[in-house]
């Protein structure tokens, strides 16, 4: 069966984008390297972020594209690409791709779903903002420094203490 991805202009997606080597922690040891590609690629094809959550070796985003657009593969491949042309060549890089001058940190592909109403987009949300305490970073949401909850909860629609019990995710996943 061959994946077909949603094209959908204007749309709101959202996106789980991982690191080839998910040992490595790249993107928050180097998240300002990040935050540089993301600002240079808005610049030049603009979107918006409406959720987003950086771990060590994936992220998971919400994003709007703009009227008539739905090109998000452009803006993914141009995100990795400056991330991964400017961080300093380290022990991460094989010598096999080394040979073949090839940098490839990130895994090919990567994992879009259409937002389809205002519930599955809260969901999404959710399950953004509650990724770190699900992987064992942090105890609350409130206390990942890499996460869109922060505007969230300065905007009023989540509190600090938002998902402070670990039990059930809102997707029903067990979180501890």
């Amino acid at each position: 069966m061959r994946y077909r991805r949603a094209f959908v202009p204007g749309g709101t997606f959202f996106f789980t984008v991982n690191l080839a080597d998910r040992s490595q922690r790249l993107l928050t040891e180097h998240v300002d390297v990040l935050r540089f590609a993301f600002r240079r690629v808005k610049k030049r094809h603009p979107f918006e972020i409406s959720a987003m959550v950086v771990l060590p070796e994936h992220l998971h985003a919400i994003w709007v594209l703009p009227e008539g657009d739905a090109d998000f593969s452009l803006r993914w491949r141009q995100i990795k690409g400056t991330f991964s042309r400017l961080l300093p060549e380290q022990s991460w890089v094989s010598q096999s791709k080394r040979d073949r001058r090839e940098r490839t940190i990130w895994q090919r592909r990567f994992w879009e779903h259409q937002i389809r109403d205002e519930r599955d987009f809260a969901q999404h949300v959710n399950y953004i903002h509650i990724n770190p305490v699900k992987h064992g970073h942090v105890q609350r949401a409130a206390d990942w420094p890499y996460s869109s909850i922060h505007k969230y909860i300065r905007a009023g629609v989540m509190s600090a203490d938002w998902a402070c019990d670990p039990g059930e995710g809102t997707f029903g996943e067990r979180l501890m």
